[in-house]
């Protein structure tokens, strides 16, 4: 999945009127039920989960949970980008699509780089890939107007790399705790977060790919695809999730919609 390419020439009331669809189409398929085959590769990985001992699951839960936290308080990360004021959803959206474009990039050419070297380098991917995908939504979070260095906003953040990274019988719920979410109460701490769930459905959506990655021969192309790939329903979920918010503080008007002035996108 990759974000629609912006129309140009709009008004600024009718950009957001195409922006408001094409958020229609991402929560339509973000809330859709599971598919067959979501349901297949489901208990396929429900049954490698329990035949995994629960002592392994509780020290997966804690490297992931240390290592995200890291990342997520990292000074060099909170402050990578200021935040951007006084710009439409316009300018917004086509400064997003070039970040997006530059850490798919990188994420590629470090897939394929330890893609390349084996088990030990592929590996290696994991907290490198996990470091990426962070700098890219503090970086989109700033784009958008919000400072990273706000702890709501990192909780925010964390949101959109879960949402992005669950299985359709997930999704909903992660989807559903974003709502409203500039007027609504935040925790000052990470401390009710449930980070076994949020481990569990990363490694479960990344699990087979990245099993494919570590194979001798094809295991640098098969890196850079993945990588590519997952920055590219990173950056999806972030920018709707984003321009979400902008569109609840500054509704839409209704002229730019019955004017005709919008296209959406066809559902597929």
């Amino acid at each position: 999945m990759t974000v629609a390419t912006p129309p140009t020439g709009l008004s600024d009331e009718a950009y957001q009127a195409w922006a408001q669809g094409e958020v229609d189409h991402w929560r339509r398929r973000m809330l859709a039920p599971p598919s067959a085959l979501d349901r297949l590769s489901g208990a396929v990985q429900g049954r490698i989960n329990r035949i995994i001992p629960e002592k392994v699951h509780s020290v997966v839960t804690d490297v992931i949970e240390r290592m995200t936290r890291a990342i997520l308080v990292g000074a060099d990360v909170a402050t990578f980008t200021r935040p951007l004021r006084d710009a439409p959803l316009s300018e917004r959206d086509r400064r997003a699509l070039n970040a997006i474009a530059g850490y798919r990039a990188a994420a590629a050419a470090e897939g394929g780089v330890t893609g390349a070297g084996g088990f030990w380098m592929s590996a290696a991917d994991f907290p490198a890939l996990i470091t990426i995908k962070l700098k890219l939504l503090f970086e989109l979070a700033a784009i958008y107007g919000h400072a990273g260095e706000v702890f709501a906003e990192r909780l925010y953040i964390l949101h959109l790399f879960e949402l992005a990274f669950s299985g359709a019988g997930h999704r909903a719920q992660v989807l559903h705790s974003l709502e409203g979410w500039d007027t609504a109460a935040h925790p000052d701490d990470f401390a009710h977060f449930d980070w076994r769930s949020f481990q569990q459905e990363y490694r479960d959506y990344i699990d087979l790919p990245k099993l494919a990655q570590m194979i001798p021969l094809i295991g640098a192309p098969v890196g850079a695809v993945v990588n590519w790939r997952l920055l590219s329903r990173l950056g999806e979920t972030a920018v709707n999730g984003y321009r979400t918010r902008w569109l609840q503080a500054r509704p839409t008007l209704s002229a730019a919609v019955s004017g005709g002035l919008v296209t959406r996108r066809r559902e597929t």
